[in-house]
């Protein structure tokens, strides 16, 4: 069947595309539109078109099959400017999601109808692009440039309802209605003298300025920081205010190739690949059955248990949690409950939403109220011991083909498991402080997790919309266990003559959210540290020792004032320099240079070993580990993929320069053979 069809209903010419799953504009779709327009066009019959799609959705964007391949005709450029040049009215019936090239499209039609529970939106930047048939050009002069800027250069869709309002839909119908509303709407504008052609409108861009732009830019500083798409999306609506429609269009494509060749996109685009081949597991038959989930225990009613039991509840999954003591559990649903007002008093969620949720979460202080439970989380102290305790106890009490999971950040899975009848039903769930916020989800498969059990956690992940990465077992997994050697350099350089505030610094220039050394202060430099045991033998012992114990007293590797702005800590850093001169540490002047290679390598080797052990499946699960879990800038792909940017023999060269001074370090085979061979991590 072609990917366009077109039939007759009256005078007016329904064009419909069939490209499932999302109707991507590929090059069928493309020559389908350009032969259907130039259908209209030679039939005196047709009176005016719409443009409409089966299946889920409008067209939802280009087709990422074929990025990278040489470019087939017609290009979608010259297919939006013929529907645009028809002398016959063009109708957009938007349903689902008109994104990225699919907004394009309907940009170019003369009208636009949306269903009522449409999105539109223009998310190219999110790959480190700017949309590149003419949508940069024709949204503003829609829309409006404030409206325009919103939308390209966040790459955020919005409702119909927010279109209708701004103008880029011009009537908003239910959603049975479209294709007949959509013909109903094409037929009544047929006999009008002119239609509105986008690329020929200057009435909404008229009072943009200079100062507008600037604006702009000043409120999303923050946000837009490192990032070069979001900038060249500024510099392509700034052309269509100031400039006539062609050059602007000219602009907008040197913008859209000079993005398209850079390291930034082709960083974004590895990510957006690197998301979806995570979801497949080595060695996980397609047909895999899951087991059902209907009800979730958490063990554990703290930060991170509260957090965990917010993802399923948020799913409308009932969840029973567990303390010890009364006091907790309140505590914890409580804030709980906190959490979720504060979602609605921002407009995230309605109040009904918050109750609805709310009334789906059970307390108990007994273990037997977990039995009936289709999956047990435990979030309790991360102790061995505790663990297997905790698991014999609920290996006793929880029904039989229920899932039995951990939420370690560190520890051996298959310990934990072996405390139990059934280590076949024992799975890691690794979740992210704040567990109700942050994206990733590393989930280990133990040496006798079942196929079952692990396709279930993958696609329980995907229904709470975390991002899974799966790991196998290790000290650490995989993030953690990389964050290892970059915090054991950190306290090295500290030895050797780094201040606490130039390594952070490092880092912040190479794009993290915080250094090291903040995120100490942040955690807190006593966790974890027994003060009836302490002898000042470590750093930590004498920080502590101290008074020092982060942002908790104000006092850290940073003196924090009551807005908790920090100023680098002179007391912090003469304990430093007393403790190396008594360990006998030289003290010298360290550039940014090799800050940043003893802290990154080491990384990247590390990564290398987890591949070599099979820990991870591959390259592309370790960077959206890393940017999802512990923010690695997005715009340089990720740890292994900015490697292979820089090249491995790069890596291989600045281990081996800084080798002296990092003894407790072994070079991967893997990435010594890859580096030999001029080979990358990643494809």
């Amino acid at each position: 069947m072609p990917a366009i069809t077109t039939r007759r209903d009256g005078d007016v010419l329904i064009v419909t595309s069939d490209n499932p799953p999302v109707n991507a504009l590929s090059a069928d779709v493309r020559q389908g539109l350009a032969a259907a327009i130039a259908e209209a066009e030679g039939d005196p019959q047709v009176k005016a078109v719409v443009i409409a799609a089966a299946g889920r959705t409008f067209f939802a964007g280009a087709d990422i099959t074929e990025f990278g391949k040489p470019p087939r005709e017609p290009g979608l450029p010259a297919v939006i400017d013929a529907i645009e040049a028809s002398g016959k009215p063009v109708v957009a019936a938007i349903h689902g999601t008109a994104l990225g090239g699919g907004l394009e499209v309907a940009l170019g039609c003369h009208y636009r109808i949306a269903a009522a529970s449409a999105k539109l939106g223009l998310p190219e930047v999110k790959l480190g692009l700017l949309p590149g048939a003419g949508g940069t050009q024709r949204l503003p002069r829609v829309v409006g440039v404030e409206p325009a800027l919103a939308m390209i250069v966040t790459g955020d869709p919005i409702p119909a309802k927010k279109a209708a309002a701004i103008g880029l839909v011009d009537a908003l119908v239910a959603d049975d209605l479209l294709l007949a509303e959509a013909i109903a709407f094409a037929r009544a504008v047929a006999d009008k003298d002119a239609h509105p052609v986008a690329s020929t409108r200057a009435d909404r861009i008229a009072g943009a300025d200079a100062a507008t732009f600037a604006a702009f830019r000043k409120a999303n500083a923050r946000r837009l920081k490192g990032f070069e798409a979001p900038e060249a999306c500024i510099q392509a609506v700034e052309a269509a205010v100031a400039l006539p429609y062609a050059e602007g269009v000219a602009k907008e494509r040197a913008l859209f190739l000079k993005l398209m060749n850079g390291t930034q996109s082709r960083a974004l685009r590895h990510l957006f690949f690197a998301e979806r081949a995570a979801a497949k597991i080595d060695g996980l038959p397609a047909d895999t059955q899951t087991l059902p989930i209907a009800k979730v225990g958490i063990l554990g009613a703290g930060t991170m248990g509260g957090g965990i039991a917010m993802n399923f509840l948020t799913a409308g999954i009932p969840v029973t949690i567990i303390e010890r003591e009364q006091a907790a559990l309140d505590r914890g649903i409580a804030i709980i409950r906190k959490n979720y007002e504060a979602s609605a008093a921002k407009g995230r969620m309605t109040a009904e939403a918050v109750e609805k949720a709310m009334g789906n979460l059970a307390g108990s202080l007994d273990y037997a109220d977990l039995a009936d439970c289709d999956l047990v989380i435990e979030a309790v102290f991360e102790l061995m011991e505790i663990k297997k305790e905790v698991f014999g106890r609920l290996d006793a009490i929880v029904k039989q083909g229920a899932i039995l999971a951990t939420n370690t950040s560190y520890l051996d899975v298959d310990e934990i498991a072996a405390a139990t009848s059934r280590p076949e039903a024992v799975i890691g769930l690794h979740f992210f402080s704040p567990a109700n916020v942050m994206k990733l989800l590393e989930i280990v498969r133990g040496a006798k997790t079942a196929p079952a059990v692990l396709a279930t956690c993958m696609g329980l992940a995907r229904r709470i919309g975390k991002i899974a990465v799966v790991s196998g077992v290790c000290h650490g997994f995989i993030g953690n266990r990389m964050l290892s050697p970059r915090q054991r350099e950190a306290n090295a350089l500290l030895m050797e003559g780094a201040r606490p505030v130039d390594v952070d610094r490092v880092l912040l220039d190479f794009g993290f959210p915080m250094g090291p050394f903040q995120m100490a202060d942040l955690a807190g430099l006593d966790i974890g540290w027994d003060p009836a045991k302490s002898n000042g033998e470590t750093l930590r012992d004498r920080l502590c020792e101290a008074g020092l114990r982060g942002q908790k007293n104000g006092r850290g590797f940073y003196d924090y004032d009551a807005s908790r702005n920090r100023t680098p800590s002179a007391e912090a850093e003469a304990i430093i320099a007393d403790f190396a001169a008594k360990a006998g540490t030289e003290q010298r002047s360290i550039s940014d240079e090799e800050i940043l290679e003893r802290l990154l390598y080491p990384m990247v080797n590390e990564g290398a070993l987890i591949l070599e052990e099979g820990i991870a499946q591959r390259a592309s699960d370790i960077d959206i580990v890393w940017l999802n879990g512990y923010g690695w800038p997005a715009w340089t792909g990720g740890p292994m993929f900015w490697a292979d940017t820089i090249g491995l023999d790069t890596v291989v060269a600045g281990l081996e320069k800084h080798a002296a001074r990092m003894p407790a370090l072994r070079v991967s085979e893997l990435l010594k053979a890859r580096a030999a061979k001029g080979e990358t991590f990643n494809g």
